[in-house]
């Protein structure tokens, strides 16, 4: 589950994770904060590594108090041909407090659907980004 006011912009490889592809976006990843107050402040790695990239962030000192949710989470619900679908789902105080689908066209390179925060919508198409890279690569033994 990401924080629901990071911007992930690109991977971070090498992060200090023991299984990356377990993250909630499928990997680590970059970016920049957009907590109100807070916007475009750029995460230090261990903030990366701690709150950003996990959620449920409440030791971050850009953290509003007032939010609606505390994390993000995806995952795959069904891949049809070349439509895949997307679950979504918004966690307040570890109950959902928004969920719904997206969806994504691998053949045509483009959502189908998405969702109307650009936040969520960015955290989906790195989620997505991961898994498709998943997909295409052969796991690797060790």
């Amino acid at each position: 589950m990401a924080c629901p006011f990071f911007m992930p912009t690109h991977r971070l490889e090498g992060g200090a994770w023991l299984h990356p592809s377990r993250l909630p976006l499928g990997g680590g990843w970059k970016g920049h904060c957009c907590a109100p107050g807070h916007e475009g402040a750029i995460p230090t790695v261990e903030q990366l590594t701690q709150f950003c990239n996990l959620g449920y962030a409440v030791d971050c000192p850009r953290l509003p108090a007032e939010r609606d949710c505390d994390a993000v989470r995806f995952s795959v619900a069904r891949e049809r041909g070349s439509q895949l679908l997307l679950w979504f789902v918004c966690e307040a105080a570890h109950t959902p407090a928004e969920h719904g689908t997206l969806e994504y066209d691998v053949s045509l390179g483009l959502w189908t659907s998405v969702h109307p925060n650009p936040r969520i919508q960015r955290m989906a198409a790195c989620y997505l980004e991961s898994y498709l890279l998943r997909r295409t690569q052969p796991a690797l033994a060790g």
